[in-house]
Order: C-alpha cells, then sequence, then structure tokens
C-alpha cells in the first residue's frame, strides 16, 4: 500500500540516535492510532502493523456483523446489507475485516500525523540524550569544534551531539578553530526549554584528576588516592595524593619516570605547573609540603581560626608566594588553613633584594630602582622620598607606596 509521505521518511526516524527502533515503531503506532480515534471515534477494534525493516504499514478493522436495523454504533457494527456488497459470505454474527488505506484519512490528516510523528521522535531524541548525558557527569569526553564564538564554543561529540563549553570554563591559553579536537570534563546537564545542554570544562578538578586517572593506572586502579586539588587554570596547579600500598610511591608514581607521565598532562593544561604532594594529616608537614618548592623554617597553627604563621628565610619568601601570589593561595585552598608568610625573627638587619618583592611592586618600577643602583630594599629607603624623584621617573605617590611596602618588610 502507498504510504504518502508519512512512512517515506521511516528509514530517518530508525535511525535517529540513541533511539532503539522498537520505541520509534511504539511512536508510529500510537500516532496512527491517533488519527484512527479522531476519524472513526475509537481504535479499540483495530490492529496496527508496523514492518520494523521498512516501515510498512498496515492497518485493520474488525466490525461485528449485525441485522439490518440492529446496528447502534457503525464503528463497531455493520449492517448485513451493507455488508453484502462488500463480501457475499458474511453473515450476521461474523466479524468483517477489512484494511485501512492511509489514503483514507486525507492529506491534511497525514500531513499533520507526520508533523506529529517528527517532533515526537525529536522529543525522545532529546531525553536520551539528557539521560545519557547525565549519567556520565565527571567523565572526560573528547569531540570536535564546531563553532567558536566569543563567549563559548561549540563541540560536537562522536554521535554528533552538540556540547557547550563557555569561555569561562576554558583554560586562559586555549585557542580553538573549527575542527580541532578537544578534551574536556562533563560538568553539569540541564534542560533548557526541552533541550538538553551540556555544559563541558577544562578548568575544573574534576578534568584534572580524570587526566591523571588516564595517565596513571595506579590511580585508576585504586592503590593511589588523590585526596584533593586545587588549580588556577594555566596558571598552577596542587594534587595531593595518597597510597595505600607501602610499597608505592605516590608521588613518583604520579610523576612518572622522568616526568614522562606528568608532561602529558602539563601539555593538555597549556603548561600549567602541577605540583604532586603526599597526603598526610600532620597539618605542619602538610603546610610545609603544600608551599613546595619553599623551604621553611618553623610554623605556628591556630586550629581554631585554622591560621598559620609560617617563617622563612628571606630568599625563601618569594618562592612560598609564588608568582601572582599563586603558591600561597593554592597552598591555603588544598590544606584548609589560611597561610601567613613571614620572614624568620632574627633576619631584621638583613637586607632583602628589592626583586623578593616582585608580587607587590610592578616589575617597570623594580626596574627603574634598579637602574640608579637601588637593587635591595634598604638601598631604595637610604634615599629620601625628594631624591627619589629626582633620580627615576617615578611620580611622588608611587614613591610613597614602595617606601611604605619595603618599611612594613622591616617592621
Amino acid at each position: 500500500m502507498s504510504n504518502i509521505n508519512l512512512i517515506d521518511s521511516f528509514q530517518e526516524f530508525k535511525e535517529f540516535k540513541n533511539i532503539d527502533r522498537p520505541t520509534v515503531i511504539s511512536v508510529l503506532e500510537e500516532v496512527f492510532r491517533s488519527m484512527l480515534r479522531k476519524k472513526y471515534g475509537t481504535d479499540e477494534n483495530c490492529d496496527v502493523i508496523v514492518n520494523p525493516d521498512n516501515g510498512d504499514l498496515e492497518i485493520w478493522r474488525t466490525r461485528k456483523v449485525m441485522e439490518d436495523g440492529f446496528s447502534e454504533d457503525d464503528d463497531l457494527e455493520i449492517e448485513l446489507a451493507e455488508v453484502k456488497l462488500l463480501d457475499a459470505d458474511m453473515e450476521v454474527g461474523d466479524d468483517y475485516i477489512e484494511q485501512i488505506t492511509l489514503e483514507s484519512f486525507g492529506r491534511r490528516a497525514i500531513l499533520a500525523a507526520r508533523q506529529t510523528l517528527v517532533s515526537k521522535v525529536l522529543e525522545l531524541e532529546k531525553d536520551e540524550i539528557f539521560k545519557k548525558y547525565k549519567d556520565r557527569v565527571g567523565e572526560i569526553v573528547t569531540g570536535e569544534v564546531y563553532q567558536v564564538w566569543k563567549k563559548e564554543t561549540l563541540v560536537l561529540d562522536d554521535e554528533g551531539n552538540e556540547l557547550m563549553m563557555p569561555k569561562t570554563e576554558q583554560i586562559p591559553a586555549d585557542y580553538f578553530k573549527k575542527g580541532d579536537t578537544v578534551r574536556a570534563v562533563i560538568l553539569k546537564v540541564d534542560m533548557v526549554n526541552a533541550t538538553p545542554k551540556i555544559i563541558i570544562s577544562r578548568i575544573a578538578p574534576e578534568f584534572l584528576q580524570r587526566l591523571f586517572e588516564i595517565e596513571v593506572p595506579e590511580i585508576f586502579d585504586g592503590l593511589i588516592t588523590i585526596k584533593k586539588i586545587v588549580r588556577e587554570p594555566g596558571e598552577r596547579a596542587k594534587v595531593a595524593v595518597e597510597s595505600y600500598d607501602d610499597r608505592i610511591d605516590p608521588v613518583g608514581a604520579c610523576v612518572g619516570m622522568k616526568g614522562s607521565r606528568i608532561h602529558g598532562i602539563v601539555r593538555e593544561l597549556k603548561n600549567e605547573n602541577i605540583d604532586v604532594i603526599n597526603f598526610t594529616n600532620n597539618i605542619s608537614l602538610y603546610i610545609t609540603r603544600a608551599l613546595s618548592p619553599a623551604k621553611i623554617t618553623s610554623i605556628k597553627l591556630d586550629d581554631e581560626t585554622k591560621h598559620a604563621s609560617v617563617y622563612l628565610k628571606p630568599d625563601q619568601v618569594s618562592l612560598a608566594i609564588g608568582r601572582g601570589g599563586h603558591n600561597i593561595k593554592l597552598a591555603g585552598k588544598l590544606t584548609g588553613y589560611e597561610i601567613d608568610v613571614y620572614r624568620e625573627a632574627g633576619e631584621e638587619d638583613e637586607d632583602v633584594d628589592i626583586e623578593e618583592f616582585s608580587d607587590e611592586i610592578d616589575s617597570w618600577i623594580i626596574d627603574e630602582l634598579k637602574a640608579i643602583g637601588c637593587d635591595t630594599a634598604k638601598s631604595v629607603l637610604a634615599l629620601s622620598i625628594d631624591e627619589l624623584v629626582k633620580r627615576t621617573d617615578l611620580e611622588e605617590e608611587t614613591i610613597k607606596e614602595v617606601m611604605s611596602i619595603l618599611k612594613s618588610e622591616f617592621e
């Protein structure tokens, strides 16, 4: 029988991603039964048969043969005189079975049904995508960059599903163009206007954790546990690890021979500096390790306020703070303590290199001071503000601010 465009597209329906064939067939059957109810008032005496291979459709309608004048419902019954014209062998009490053609519904009804069919299948597909990705939150996904906009990037997975990566979820050094392959972690999945919105991220700590699981078999097997990860995406990350097997060095296993394991992760994260440290319940030791590569002289802890005062030699202070303050900030996040850094007691009379203040004083100001021979804190403090104004291109307000920073180091 002719299916008049309704089933012509069955092939496209059954190939829909994430939807199995029985589900599509049940949707098709429900659409046809809806058409039958609209035309005959009921579908309880109808059989709808859809061929799962090619989408061919057959609809059969059964009515009871009644004595002439005794039929009460034309949708369920047919009078003997009428049925004799169709089949001379029919008798009262027989079941008359006839085939319903799609043409009999009319072109308008068929087009409306096709539209309903498309929308139902699309709705099903969206639900399936949502369920699939909702269960995969926290997993790494690989996709191809399809479109790059100012505030977000559209990525397609291997099934053509759309994944959105906002600019805020990208590493600052990330640069993508159409066709690039990108790896990210599935951050969250929401339904927005009945459409699944899948957000992926490259800055989430889970992304770094999954990369370690891929590169370090001991983590994947559960012999080494990642206790905590903190990141300044693209700049620095600290990873606390613990081994359940005394024979396994967790830090060595994560770094690999000559850094072989961690190099791949660093490249993926655009040369993010990754510190892997041994986890310990000894807070003083934990903070000492977290502030690596700085060497700490002593620590004073206040467990009530979660505050740590760390004392170091002057040449270790800048290492503890790190470029942009990232090292000390991440150490605080990792340990859960607010960390303050102090120069070791008894070092007050020792001069400090001006470069040590690079986190508080702009580099171009330091260069100006060094240009006139002031390469230590005390050599700057030995001069008056007026003299510094004359000898440099710095403004008086800038010099006052610099002097204040330098003086505080010796108070």
